[in-house]
Parts: structure tokens; C-alpha cells; sequence
């Protein structure tokens, strides 16, 4: 799986401008390669008994002297994230066939996406925390030589710059926490996590660490600021990191390490919950206010994401709810940003929403397909949403009751902001510029659309109901099959949160279906502004981290440059001073060292002299 995406990346950027022809698509069939080989191991590993599902594969031996070897290892749930990465990522290759035909660089596009599927497949296959940590790192570099693709613009070089710049703030936490685990427990393993009874400051201390090195991948409170302005990549970058790949890596990582979140009674594993229902809140308010229709599903990622946290937050009672939704998530996000490239491939690559209106009768099949995405995210009864995301809302109620029922509100804020991308963008008098000519895009780029939306409609109720994934789950994250969840669409929050996302699109509709939608962005009110800005989610960093360091920078190249510098230039000055002027002494005339020579041996003998009298 990992090896053909990473032969893919290597012999296109080894190989260069000799692969321009048909390196996009070496890049699809290693990419399609690994989802094969994904699938055959997916059916050998359901083809043995519940307690044998979790194959090791040795590698060899990485830090011998500290008992720490690489290898990977196919259990549950590292398949479940092999499937969609390998194959939601080859999706995502084909169509960038359609979508860079024209980019001149495609064969170098090509090669960062393989190396982004390679690096993300090491970082969910590897057995233990180094060969995590590993791909881990890949996955930053990928996601920073992709959204800074087209470094031509600041703007695109500036977003690569600040996700790498976040990321490491995160990194640092699990590379921390890493220390800590070796260091308590004398393993990285994941085979050699065992559930640890109750909560102590060491274990508080590992699960708060890991959760900062997730809050870094997944873009979630404190850490969110680089997701929205990674946009500036080309738009299968943007379906790649936030269906398939990078912020999952969180979820992932959180739901790996659950030993170290799931004592009794701990705090850490509330953390989890708290950062996930306030980012949920958060990317909702934040893609009520933005215009540009990427960033308006960036907001409803990092919102989609915090529902994932939540539900990891939850235990094992709530793993299968985050991860069921993960994958869902994975489908209907991916067909929500790919049904955006098709409208931005049609409309001269303008992202203004604004600026669009009545596309649904230029481009059919972008159309529905993107409808059909909208209504999974939503929670329509029936998609793939509405089992996932509501069931993470009911577990959430029943163990957490006061963020269960923000995760109801975040549910009907969803509703409001994805209608209103809907009837902007497809519904209502046309808003175009005169020389913008909707069309429909080529079958490359509308076939993966289709196939999207497929699974947007019936993989929920797939994996949800009769328990289907928990039951996989178990031999990988712990439970048991007596306790597997029961989802039941007639509970008192089910009915609730239904209730929000029929008044959020009835809202959306008055507001922007019926009513005329502004050319111009209205100034708005203090909330408005509040939400356009990222909840002043960049000011709040500038002024807290930015500008400090500043002044810290500041004063310590002052103490290294008049201090330690200072102190180094004034000795050496010094003594260049004074071998100076003691050279002068040395004139070369020989009667000068006679008269020198004179006057000490005058200046000797009265002082022999002196002693002698005295």
C-alpha cells in the first residue's frame, strides 16, 4: 500500500520533464494500486476470526539498543483509514486529471498527491509511535509543497508557510508526549498499550499532550488558524487534506492512544470533548459569514472534524459514531469541494458565491451531486450524515448532556450555512461577470463526483445500523458486543436536531432562495464581522504569541549582540588596543634601546641600593 504511491512520487520527481506526458497517470495507477491492495487486505483481515484480527508485519529493528523496531500493522481500524485514503485519494488523482490539464506543472502535482497518500498511509499503518510520528511529519511536508503549489502567488506561499508554522506548534506536543510515554512505560509500541486503571498526572499529562499534536492535524481550537488560508492550494489539495488525509490524522491519533484517555475519570478525555464541541460551534459560526465558497467548507470542515473529536472524546461508546462519521465524512466532503472545483472549473475559477447564482441548469451533474453532498453533511434522514453525525449527537447527550446539546446547536447552524452555499451558488437569478461562461465539466471530473455521492447516500445506514462498524471495531479499540449502540431516530435529541436544520434552510431560503443576494457583501453586524474574520482567530494569535516573540526576538538579539558579542568584541578590542600602543615601543633605532636599556639598569641599581640601606 505505502510502497506504489511512494514509487509513484519517485520517479516523477527523480525523473522530471521526461514524465510530462503521462506522469498524471503513473500518479492514478499507483494511487489506484494501493486501493487494491487496500481492498485484498481488507478481505484477508475479515477472513479471520474477531480475536485474530490484528496482523503485525515486521520490518526491522529501528533503535536496537531501545527496543524499538519499525513495522506496520492491519487491524480494524488502521484498514478503515486505509480504505478511504487509498480510496477517496485515487478519486481525487482522476479528477485532477480533468481539473490541471491545462497547469503545466501537472506531472509535479501529481507526485506531491502520491506523496501525500504515501505519507498518510505510513502514519495510520506503523505499529508504533516513531513510525506514527514519521509519517506524521510526511504528511506536513505533502500538505505544505501542495497548498503552496502555485508559489507564483504570495498569498499561496504565505498559507503553506503559516499550516507548516501551526503544525510544528502541534508536532512539538506529540513528540513530547512521545518522550514521556518512553520514558514511563520503556515502549512506543501500540501492541503494548494496555488499559491503565485510573488517572495520574503522568497519563493527564500524555493524553493533553497528544491531544495539542492532534489539535495541530485537525485544525482544531487553538490550533485552526492555517486551515481556511490553506485554500490557496488547487481544489483537489483542498478535497484531498480535509476528506482523506490530513485532518483526520487527529481523530486518528486520539482514537490509536485511547488508553491514555479513557482512565476512570479522566480529564484528558474530556479535553478531547470539550476542544471538539467548541471547534464544531466554531468552523459552523465561521462558514455562516464566508463568500468564498472553499473557505466556506474549509469552516464546515473544522466544524465536521470537531463532531469526530467529540464522539472520540466519548470512549469506545462513541468510537464507532467518529469514525463511522470520519469515513461518511471522508465522501461527502470530498464531493462537496470536488463539486466546488467543477463550478469554480466552469466559472473561470472565480470563488465568489456572489458572483454566482442559477448554475443549476448549466452544470446538471455538478448540481446534484453537490446536492446530494449538501444533504448527507445536513443530516437529511436516510444519508450518510444522518446516522453518523446524529449518533455522535445522542451518545454525546448521553454521557456529556451540556455538549451534546451545543453539538444540537452546531447541527442546526450546519443547516443554515450549507443551504445558504446552495442557493447562492445554484439557485436564483444568475450574478456572473459578463465574461463568464458556465459549463458543465468533462466525465473525469464528474465521474468521481458520481461515484462520491454514492456513498454520501448509503454508507451511514452501512455502518451504523445493527452496530456494523463497532462490532469491526472491537478487536482494535476495545468493547464489547453487548454494548454496541442501538440507533434509534425517534430519541428526543434525534428529533431536536431535525427540527434545527429544517429552521436553518427555511432561514437560509428567505435569506438568499427568495430574497435578492447582494453583488457587494453587506458590512453586516459586529457577529457578521466577527465570523468573516475567523472569529479573530489570527488577531488573537498576533497578539498573543506574535508580537511577544517579537519583542522577545528583539531583546535577545540586543543581549547577543551588546552582551555576549559585546563582551567577546570588547576583550579582543581591547587587547588589539593595547598590543598597540606597546608596540610602539619598538622603534628600530638602536640608540633608543640604549637610553631604555640605560635607565633601567639606573632604575635597577637605585633599587638594590635602597634595599641595601634599608
Amino acid at each position: 500500500m505505502i510502497a506504489f504511491p511512494l514509487l509513484g512520487a519517485f520517479i516523477l520527481l527523480v525523473f522530471n520533464r521526461l514524465t510530462d506526458r503521462w506522469g498524471h497517470l503513473l500518479g492514478v495507477a499507483m494511487s489506484l494500486a494501493s486501493f487494491v491492495v487496500a481492498v485484498l487486505a481488507f478481505f484477508e483481515l475479515i477472513g479471520f476470526g474477531e480475536d485474530e484480527r490484528r496482523r503485525a508485519v515486521h520490518l526491522y529493528s529501528f533503535i536496537p539498543n531501545m527496543d524499538i523496531n519499525m513495522g506496520l500493522l492491519i487491524d480494524p481500524l488502521s484498514i478503515s483509514f486505509a480504505l478511504l485514503i487509498t480510496g477517496v485519494g485515487s478519486l481525487i488523482h482522476i479528477y485532477s486529471i480533468g481539473y490541471m490539464s491545462h497547469d503545466e506543472h501537472r506531472r509535479r502535482f501529481f507526485a506531491y498527491l502520491n506523496l501525500f497518500v504515501a505519507a498518510m498511509l505510513l502514519l495510520v499503518l506503523a505499529d508504533n509511535y516513531v513510525g506514527l510520528f514519521i509519517g506524521w511529519e510526511g504528511v506536513g511536508l505533502a500538505s505544505y509543497l501542495l497548498i503552496g503549489f502555485w508559489q507564483f502567488k504570495p498569498s499561496a506561499a504565505v498559507a503553506a508557510k503559516k499550516a507548516f508554522v501551526v503544525n510544528r506548534v502541534g508536532d512539538l506536543g506529540l513528540l513530547v508526549g512521545m518522550f514521556v510515554i518512553f520514558t514511563t512505560y520503556q515502549t512506543l509500541s501500540f501492541a503494548e498499550l494496555k488499559p491503565i486503571a485510573t488517572e495520574n498526572g503522568t497519563t493527564l499529562a500524555i493524553g493533553l499532550l497528544l491531544l495539542l499534536g492532534a489539535c495541530g492535524k485537525s485544525a482544531q481550537l487553538p490550533l485552526q488558524s492555517w486551515l481556511l488560508d490553506a485554500m490557496e492550494g488547487p481544489t483537489p489539495v483542498s478535497a484531498l487534506i480535509h476528506a482523506a488525509t490530513m485532518v483526520t490524522a487527529g481523530v486518528y491519533l486520539v482514537v490509536r492512544s485511547g488508553a491514555y484517555f479513557f482512565p476512570e475519570g479522566s480529564g484528558a478525555a474530556l479535553a478531547v470533548a470539550i476542544v471538539g464541541a467548541a471547534t464544531l460551534l466554531a468552523g459552523a459560526i465561521i462558514g455562516c459569514a464566508k463568500d468564498d465558497i472553499k473557505k466556506g467548507l474549509a469552516g464546515s470542515t473544522m466544524s465536521q472534524i470537531g463532531y469526530m473529536m467529540l464522539g472520540a472524546g466519548l470512549g469506545p461508546a462513541g468510537y464507532a459514531f467518529a469514525i463511522g462519521h470520519l469515513i461518511t465524512h471522508g465522501f461527502f466532503k470530498a464531493d462537496l469541494f470536488l463539486g466546488a472545483g467543477s463550478v469554480m472549473h466552469g466559472m473561470n475559477d472565480e470563488v465568489d458565491m456572489r458572483k454566482y447564482g442559477g448554475l443549476r441548469k448549466y452544470m446538471p451533474f455538478t448540481f446534484w451531486t453537490f446536492f446530494i453532498g449538501y444533504m448527507a453533511i445536513i443530516g437529511v434522514p436516510l444519508l450518510s450524515g444522518y446516522f453518523t453525525k446524529d449518533g455522535i449527537i445522542e451518545t454525546a447527550v448521553h454521557h456529556q448532556p451540556i455538549l451534546g446539546w451545543l453539538a444540537v446547536l452546531g447541527a442546526g447552524i450546519t443547516g443554515f450555512y450549507m443551504s445558504r452555499m446552495v442557493f447562492m451558488t445554484f439557485f436564483g437569478q444568475k450574478r456572473w461577470a459578463d465574461d463568464a461562461h458556465p459549463h458543465e465539466s468533462p466525465p473525469v471530473m464528474t465521474l468521481p463526483l458520481i461515484v462520491l455521492s454514492i456513498g454520501a447516500i448509503g454508507l451511514g445506514a452501512y455502518l451504523v445500523v445493527n452496530g456494523t462498524l463497532y462490532r469491526f471495531l472491537i478487536p482494535a479499540v476495545g468493547g464489547t458486543v453487548a454494548d454496541a449502540p442501538h440507533f434509534d431516530p425517534f430519541t428526543t435529541p434525534g428529533l431536536v436536531t431535525l427540527a434545527l436544520v429544517a429552521v436553518g434552510v427555511v432561514f437560509a431560503w428567505m435569506r438568499y432562495g427568495q430574497a435578492e443576494v447582494p453583488a457587494v457583501q453587506p458590512r453586516g453586524s459586529f457577529l457578521t464581522a466577527f465570523a468573516r474574520r475567523d472569529l479573530y482567530g489570527d488577531a488573537l494569535n498576533e497578539s498573543l504569541f506574535m508580537r511577544p516573540g517579537q519583542w522577545l526576538t528583539r531583546i535577545a538579539v540586543f543581549f547577543d549582540n551588546r552582551g555576549i558579542d559585546g563582551l567577546v568584541n570588547g576583550l579582543a578590542a581591547g587587547i588589539g588596543g593595547s598590543s598597540g600602543r606597546l608596540r610602539r615601543i619598538q622603534t628600530g633605532f638602536a640608540r633608543t634601546y640604549a637610553l631604555s636599556i640605560f635607565i633601567g639598569a639606573a632604575l635597577l641599581t637605585g633599587a638594590l641600593l635602597l634595599v641595601g640601606t634599608i
